[in-house]
């Protein structure tokens, strides 16, 4: 049979090449896929990949610069559980090279005499941490945003985040109100947003008495009601970081029902004293209770958990102080009294509000920062966070931290935390498509 070059052979021919053409089509559209899942597992090399020598890591880091892909650890590891070892390559920024560092916590400005409490590193027992790395943060964080919800300590946090990521790029500011407790800032490159949140105690709370028994407040504090100027504002946010513990050392009267059910330390008559236990496990419950009650949050929300103050020698109002200048290993002392109780009612908290927001899809994750830091009694500013020329009157400060300092782990702690998500869900979303 002649056959002219336009013309299409019919019978078994045919159906063999139709029957090829379909396999063929077959074999693409199962290999596309693959390859898009070889891609993504790419992406997650290159924001996991960490230096083999954590020490020196932020040294090395130049802007832009292509992060090489390593093997991912396939088990999970401890990272709270450690000792701190020297650093000698930290800091990575200085009071004169960040300008977001708050005064009091300036401790080299207004004359510290040493500068070891800024070369440690946290080490995991099982498991090297890596530095900060601002680049990888960054990425990470390209058009999502962060909010601390807290006190001056949460800020303190914050402060510590800007400072690092100084050396790639600085953030302006974008906030809606002059006041300094609700500052907004953008990353503009990255479309990443930070802001800080100010409730020190995370439930809405007026002051009742400028001086209170001991002359530094009594607080009324509406335990079963929402502070809404945080949880009014948080919806947009892909990252929520809530703490808070120092404040409810203060007198306080609490309330429940629109009605006084008791207090800590008020002193006032026919008013039964709780304790401040009782106010911190309700004010957590009531904020953890808020976020799980918005419709509209989708974040994932990260519980840090209470830093101890280091007072030796007396109260923070009796003359105690905080002069040590290393770190305590981990077996020269013990998690114990207010600081222990304050972190079990967290943690016990924390538990029930990530059952409930489970129900909602959303994620509760926990920054432990209690071990490491209450192996820190070096790091805080004592008298250093102002001028002695100052005529005030300034009590020493063993509560917030040196900038730079040991605060500045946590950083390392909340990088790598972001990055094991990524590895979670990449897995989750080759198990289930």
């Amino acid at each position: 049979m002649n056959l002219h070059g336009n013309e299409v052979p019919l019978g078994k021919n045919y159906t063999l090449n139709k029957t090829l053409a379909i396999v063929f089509t077959l074999v693409i559209l199962t290999v596309i896929p693959l390859l898009y899942n070889l891609v993504d597992y790419y992406s997650v090399f290159l924001l996991t990949s960490s230096p083999k020598s954590p020490s020196d890591s932020y040294s090395s880091i130049e802007e832009g610069e292509e992060l090489q892909p390593l093997p991912i650890q396939e088990e999970e590891c401890d990272l709270f559980t450690g000792e701190w070892i020297p650093n000698p390559n930290a800091p990575y920024y200085t009071s004169s090279s960040c300008w977001a560092i708050h005064e009091h916590q300036n401790c080299m400005k207004y004359g510290r005499p040493d500068g070891g409490f800024m070369q440690w590193r946290w080490k995991p027992d099982d498991c090297d941490l890596p530095i900060f790395n601002p680049s990888q943060f960054l990425e990470l964080m390209r058009g999502k945003s962060l909010a601390f919800v807290g006190d001056s300590v949460g800020r303190n946090q914050m402060q510590s985040l800007i400072c690092l990521i100084s050396r790639v790029e600085y953030p302006i500011d974008v906030s809606y109100t002059a006041d300094d407790n609700f500052k907004r800032w953008s990353y503009e490159r990255y479309n990443f947003t930070m802001a800080i949140f100010w409730t020190p105690h995370l439930t809405r709370a007026a002051i009742g008495d400028t001086d209170g028994p001991t002359k530094t407040g009594l607080f009324n504090l509406y335990l079963d009601e929402y502070d809404v100027e945080w949880t009014t504002k948080i919806d947009e946010f892909d990252y929520i970081i809530i703490s808070g513990g120092h404040w409810f050392f203060r007198p306080m009267v609490y309330y429940e029902n629109h009605r006084i059910v008791g207090c800590h330390y008020c002193l006032l008559p026919n008013v039964t004293d709780l304790g401040m236990y009782y106010g911190y496990r309700r004010a957590f419950r009531t904020a953890f209770k808020a976020i799980n009650s918005l419709k509209n949050f989708k974040g994932m929300t990260i519980l840090r958990t209470f830093a101890p103050s280091h007072f030796e020698n007396g109260l923070w109002n009796q003359g105690g102080n905080c002069l040590r200048t290393k770190p305590f290993r981990s077996n020269e002392t013990q998690l114990e009294g207010s600081d222990l109780e304050f972190y079990m009612i967290q943690m016990e908290e924390f538990k029930t509000a990530e059952r409930e927001g489970r129900k909602r899809g959303l994620k509760f994750r926990v920054l432990d920062t209690t071990q490491a830091m209450l192996l820190r009694p070096d790091g805080h500013p004592s008298r250093y966070g102002h001028s002695t020329t100052e005529n005030v009157t300034l009590y020493n400060d063993c509560v917030h931290w040196c900038l730079p300092g040991p605060i500045d782990a946590w950083s390392d702690f909340l990088l790598e935390m972001l990055k094991m998500e990524g590895i979670r869900s990449f897995r989750d979303r080759l198990e289930f498509g």
